[in-house]
Formats: structure tokens, C-alpha cells, sequence
């Protein structure tokens, strides 16, 4: 007696279930210029350490013997892997296989509420979402013999909810998404979307041109320019899936497995004490030239280790992951390039970073040069007040230590949302620094109106005024009153820094777990 047969059977099906859509589906699939689900797996593991689970399950048929005639997979594959070494969950819709929708089982594969995301929440282990696919259809009423009312069943997404506050999940929108699988790539820390390639809306153009008789493409609905750069609904651009896989590696490295490790540090070549010249001179004395707080940044940090997350969206604000002295940070600054101030899009951005620097315990660091908030009437039409107080109200709730370098101008409520009120406060500035209520220019007008227009010259009356209180405002005034803790040579920012940043990972690690917030958001 022997189960040889039953065990070749196994392996036979195993290679249907590798064919994926068949060859014509999957050649259709390559010459769009996509891998497939298996093909992009293996290209973001660790070579040969992919172990797929539910590789049988699909439809099957059977011949009048009872013997396998045909065999359709199901059209999700996953499984887990190593990426570095460490552990991840991983899954993704197969397109070659009706476009990637589901094949109607009980029991999910992967998707909201499927077996991928219970295991990544059962091991604590990062999850990695490989995006392909549509979501329901229409003709699941014509299967099911009735409709199903949005969340039924297996339909939910609590899990993905739950994943959110414990181990880190990253998105990837590699195809036309809609529907379920466009929510999950939101409900991520992190997303990406491969150009060219991928799309994300709510559904798709025919659906915009029955309801409004407008006809646009995929690209201009839900491109990565509309996506992206607009909208910020995804974070950041691959140029091609290689490109893809690799930021999906790299954003990986600044996160710990799950909320109750440290961020993993790693060996520091670049030395702590590394003070470079130019940040002597990058700030220029007039105040309304820019600069390139990027290279700032860049100079700042351990060489080579700075990620921008969110890079063409709110970009008056920089947000990146970086290493000081080989342990990770978050950063935050303030983009002169792109005026500095804060408007809508940037506090969007930053609310949403520091929530994710908070929950994987990673201290943050902010580089202020912000005017304050964006005015006018647009910006009073977008809510700039309410977003403004959002993003302040979420820094209050950081249970991390966070740095304040003020590099220049660090103004009213957006400038308050770069100071840690709710931890030590601790501010470093540079000479170059200017703070307040207001800035000078302008806020004389307004609070010496009366003195001003009854001067003989009122233009002359108003530069002294300025004058005046210039000299007050010098940062050396506040540093005697130990109202800013340190005035610093811009120089020596990166060894302050990284002495800090050294000195508190105990303080991290007395708080690992998840972070449970408590009250409503403004």
C-alpha cells in the first residue's frame, strides 16, 4: 500500500496552479509590462525562501472516473518569505486569472479578511500586499442567486484595521485597482504604485462616464499623477516593478518586525562626529530666499540612509526615514523650495507620518523653517485651520522623544506643530533662527496700526518699529533666557544629534506595544 499516486497528484496540480491564467494569459500579462503574482514574489524575497500556502485551492472539474479534468487556480497567491532576513507575510492578486477577482470560497486566501492578513496578525510579523485586481463585480449576483449587502461574510476589513496598530503593512499598486482591493492599498502604512502600470479609484472610467458622461482613460482617473502627486492617496512612485520591489525592501529596513521591537539599527561608518562646512553657509541672510533643505538634511544625516516617503505630495513639508549613528529617525522639514508654509496637503502629510514614526517607536526630528499657516481665501475653503489644529493635535499625542532644530522661521500654530510640548521641548537653534506670534514684516502693521498712521511718517514710523523689535528677537535674547535650550553651530548638529539619539534608545525600549489614542481628532 502506498500513497505514491496521491502524492503525484499533489505535485501535478501544483504545476497547473504555477501556470497561472495559461500561457496566452500570462504572455498577455508579460507584454503589458508586468511579472506575474509569482514572479513578483520571488523578486521581492530573499532568493529561495518563499513557502506558499493554498497553492491547491481553485476550481476544480472531474471526468465520469472522478479523475482531475481541469483545473482553474485561485486567482490570489501568498504565503511568507524573508526580505533581509527577517520574516513577512506576503500575497497578491493573480490578473492572469479573471482579472485577479475572487473564485467564491468560504475561505479567503488573501484580500480583506483572508487568511494572509489573520497570519501576519497571528505571527506579528510586516505584511506586504502585492496589488492586481478589481475587487467584486456585478455578476457575483448572477453566482450567488442574490446580492450581499458591502462587508458581509468574509467581506471585512477589522483585520486590516487591527494590522494597522501592530505590525507594519505595506501596499503595493501594481495594476488597475478598484473597489476592495483599492481600500486595502490605503489601509497601509506605506503604498506605492508602479508608473505607468498602476491606477487606483474608487471604480473605474465606465462607471465616470454612465454617471456624469464624462470619458476619461484609467491614467487620468486614477494615474500617478492624480493618485500621487495630487491627491496623495498613494505615497510613493516605483518607475518600474524592479524599482518597486526595491523601496519596498528599503522602507522594510527602517521598520521593526511589529510595535513590541525596536526599529533595527545597524553598523555606522559615516562618523558621529562629522561636521560638515557648508552647513555654515546654506542659510542665506534674506529671509525670502530659498534654499535646499533636502541637502540640509542629507548632511545631517548617516550618509546614504535618508528615504523620502510622500516626495511629490504637500511639498512645502519634507518627510523622511533616516539613520543618525546607524538607528533609525523620522524626519521632518520644512521646504523653502516650495515656500515653507503650511498648507492643506502638508499637514495631511505630516499628521500621517508622525502617526506611523509613533506607532514603530521612531523618534522624531524636526528641521523648522515655516512661516506659519498657508492664508487666503482658497486656503480658508479647504479648512487650512482645521488640518492645520489636526496635524498639531496629533503631535501632542507622540509618545516618542522628538527633536526641534529651528533653522530659521518657526511661526504661529504651524510652527507650534514642530515643538514638542507634550514630551521635554527640547529646541536647538541655529543663529540663522527667527520666531513668534507673527513674523516682524507684516504683524507691525497689525498690532501698531493706531501708533503707525499717527506718526508724521508713518512708513518711517513703521521701519522703526521693525527695528526694534528685530533686536528683540535676536536668538541670542532667547538663549539667555533659556527659552530656546541651545543656540548651536549649525556645524555641529549632526554629533549633538546623534549623542541624543544614543542616549534615549532606553527610552524606547520601556514603551513598546501597541499605542492605543484616546480622544476625537479636531
Amino acid at each position: 500500500m502506498t500513497w505514491r499516486a496521491e502524492i503525484e497528484d499533489i505535485h501535478h496540480r501544483r504545476k497547473l496552479a504555477e501556470a497561472c491564467g495559461g500561457a496566452e494569459a500570462v504572455a498577455r500579462h508579460h507584454a503589458a509590462g508586468k511579472l506575474t503574482v509569482r514572479e513578483r514574489i520571488n523578486a521581492l524575497l530573499d532568493p529561495g525562501s518563499f513557502r506558499e500556502v493554498g497553492k491547491l485551492a481553485g476550481r476544480a472539474s472531474y471526468d465520469g472516473q472522478g479523475k482531475l479534468a481541469a483545473f482553474e487556480p485561485a486567482p490570489y497567491v501568498m504565503g511568507i518569505g524573508r526580505i533581509a532576513g527577517r520574516p513577512v507575510a506576503v500575497g497578491g492578486e493573480d490578473y492572469t486569472i479573471r482579472a485577479g477577482t475572487g473564485f467564491g470560497s468560504d475561505r479567503r486566501k488573501g484580500g480583506q479578511g483572508g487568511f494572509i492578513e489573520d497570519l501576519a496578525y497571528e505571527y506579528r510579523i510586516p505584511l506586504v500586499n502585492l496589488i492586481d485586481g478589481t475587487g467584486g463585480s456585478v455578476n457575483t449576483a448572477r453566482r450567488k442567486g442574490y446580492t450581499v449587502v458591502p462587508g458581509y461574510g468574509q467581506d471585512g476589513c477589522e483585520r486590516s484595521a487591527d494590522l494597522l496598530g501592530m505590525v507594519p503593512v505595506v501596499s503595493a499598486v501594481m495594476g488597475t485597482t478598484a473597489g476592495g482591493p483599492a481600500m486595502r492599498a490605503i489601509l497601509s502604512h506605506w503604498s506605492i504604485m508602479v508608473k505607468g502600470r498602476g491606477q487606483i479609484f474608487a471604480a473605474g472610467p465606465p462607471v465616470v462616464e454612465r454617471a456624469f458622461g464624462v470619458r476619461l482613460t484609467k491614467e487620468e482617473l486614477g494615474g500617478t499623477r492624480v493618485a500621487v502627486d495630487t491627491a496623495g492617496t498613494i505615497d510613493n512612485v516605483a518607475q518600474d516593478e524592479e524599482d518597486c520591489f526595491r523601496q519596498i525592501r528599503r522602507f522594510l529596513s527602517y521598520m521593526p518586525t511589529n510595535v513590541w521591537e525596536l526599529p533595527p539599527q545597524i553598523a555606522c561608518a559615516d562618523p558621529v562626529d562629522r561636521c560638515e562646512d557648508a552647513l555654515a553657509d546654506i542659510v542665506p541672510r534674506e529671509a525670502r530666499q530659498a534654499y535646499d533643505m533636502k541637502r540640509l538634511v542629507e548632511m545631517v544625516a548617516d550618509q546614504g540612509s535618508v528615504f523620502e516617503i510622500q516626495p511629490t505630495f504637500g511639498r512645502a513639508l519634507v518627510t523622511a526615514l533616516a539613520r543618525m549613528n546607524g538607528k533609525v529617525v523620522g524626519i521632518i522639514a520644512s521646504n523653502p523650495m516650495f515656500g515653507g508654509i503650511m498648507d492643506v496637503k502638508a499637514a495631511r502629510k505630516q499628521g500621517h507620518f508622525v502617526e506611523l514614526c509613533d506607532m514603530f517607536n521612531i523618534p522624531l526630528i524636526f528641521f523648522a523653517d515655516i512661516p506659519g499657516l498657508m492664508v487666503g481665501a482658497e486656503s480658508e475653503a479647504h479648512a487650512i485651520l482645521r488640518e492645520g489644529v489636526r496635524a498639531r493635535y496629533i503631535g501632542f499625542e507622540v509618545r516618542v522623544p522628538v527633536f526641534t532644530v529651528i533653522v530659521r522661521k518657526c511661526y504661529g500654530v504651524a510652527g507650534g506643530g514642530m515643538i514638542d510640548r507634550r514630551g521635554l521641548n527640547f529646541k536647538i537653534a541655529w543663529p540663522s533662527a527667527n520666531w513668534g506670534s507673527l513674523p516682524v514684516e507684516g504683524g507691525v502693521r497689525a498690532a501698531y496700526k493706531r501708533e503707525i498712521e499717527s506718526a508724521p511718517d508713518p512708513a518711517a514710523r513703521e521701519k522703526e518699529i521693525e527695528e526694534e523689535l528685530r533686536e528683540l528677537a535676536s536668538p541670542f535674547r532667547t538663549a539667555e533666557a533659556f527659552a530656546v535650550e541651545d543656540l548651536i553651530d549649525p556645524r555641529e548638529t549632526r554629533p549633538y544629534l546623534c549623542q541624543f539619539i544614543d542616549a534615549l534608545q532606553p527610552r524606547l525600549r520601556t514603551q513598546l506595544g501597541p499605542k492605543y489614542k484616546t480622544g476625537v481628532r479636531p
